[in-house]
């Protein structure tokens, strides 16, 4: 019988998995999406209604206003655009000078009530960093639905218009992730910067498009993709083929580490992964934290060890994966 990991994740490791001090603040909206995509490991969708509360998104304000060692505020779903609190949250960063990142499907920009979004994220200089898992429209519409590769193209034309991938304060990153395997010969995702290369040639020479970084990401066996490679008899395997590509050098710079990732009734967790499984982070005395007992205890810094699982196999396989793309 095939073990789905010969070596728990931890024991992989030398030493534990240890905290660094908190940069980045993922918030995670809701669950309320315009698409259902294939891969998705929020398991989003437009029947979905799980979004951040009043209270919630209160916290989360008094959080950005009162830690100046938030650096970025990365706001993610579903379409985050979608869940309640979303201008707010990007007002209340931009007033204290943290950077702000959407991760934008691109699509929400033709859904009614969101054409305002491209001269919206220009005026507050968010970064936008949009999901487009190839530059062929055959491979984006079987996984994210049909039309997406055309309404993603005309959306990124849109941000070009409004001076992104151009102007030095407009960054519009795109997102490569590969097709989910059908058979047990899986590969790591390619050598990102050649693969930027590719698809900056590909969109300017065929749509005049440009942008500014590719990041590759791995799936990671979570959510549908979890769903779907176990219908397919390949989760096992697939979690061995990330083991025996585990890569040391990639510790160092994982996201987990100086990161908190909120979900939308306030949880904390180590990574948009675990919040996924359910695997909250804990404090030192073995706790489960929230965003308000944060803000009671006046520090960011509570976590020593990062919670792991199986699926980092996929953040330190190769070159590594996280939300900002290759990690050596």
């Amino acid at each position: 019988m095939i073990q789905t990991a010969t070596i728990p994740f931890q024991q992989k490791l030398n030493s534990p998995l240890t905290k660094k001090g908190i940069s980045v603040l993922q918030i995670n909206l809701g669950k309320r999406c315009n698409l259902a995509c294939t891969h998705c490991h929020v398991e989003a969708g437009p029947k979905r209604t799980e979004e951040l509360s009043f209270e919630i998104c209160q916290q989360l304000i008094e959080l950005i206003y009162r830690f100046p060692q938030i650096q970025i505020v990365d706001l993610t779903g579903g379409a985050p655009e979608m869940n309640y609190g979303f201008k707010a949250l990007v007002e209340a960063a931009r007033a204290t000078g943290k950077q702000v990142i959407v991760r934008s499907n691109l699509t929400i920009y033709f859904v009614d009530g969101f054409g305002d979004l491209p001269e919206y994220f220009a005026q507050h200089k968010v970064r936008v960093v949009a999901s487009l898992p190839c530059y062929l429209a055959d491979n984006v519409d079987k996984m994210r639905g049909t039309g997406v590769f055309d309404d993603s193209i005309k959306a990124l034309q849109l941000l070009n218009q409004q001076g992104y991938g151009k102007e030095p304060d407009l960054i519009v990153d795109l997102v490569y992730n590969p097709q989910l395997p059908q058979s047990e010969k899986f590969s790591l995702t390619p050598e990102q910067s050649k693969l930027e290369r590719d698809y900056k040639v590909f969109l300017q020479e065929n749509f005049g498009i440009v942008f500014n970084n590719l990041f590759t990401i791995t799936n990671i066996p979570v959510g549908r993709t979890k769903m779907y490679l176990e219908r397919k008899k390949l989760y096992a395997p697939y979690l061995q083929f990330l083991e025996s590509h585990f890569n040391s050098g990639t510790v160092e710079n994982l996201m987990c580490r100086d990161e908190l990732s909120i979900d939308y009734l306030g949880n904390v967790y180590d990574c948009d992964f675990n919040q996924m499984m359910n695997l909250p982070a804990k404090t030192r005395d073995g706790q489960n934290l929230t965003v308000a007992k944060l803000l009671e205890a006046g520090s960011l810094d509570l976590i020593d060890e990062v919670q792991t699982a199986a699926y980092c196999y996929g953040c330190t396989a190769g070159c590594g994966s996280s939300c900002g793309g290759a990690l050596v």
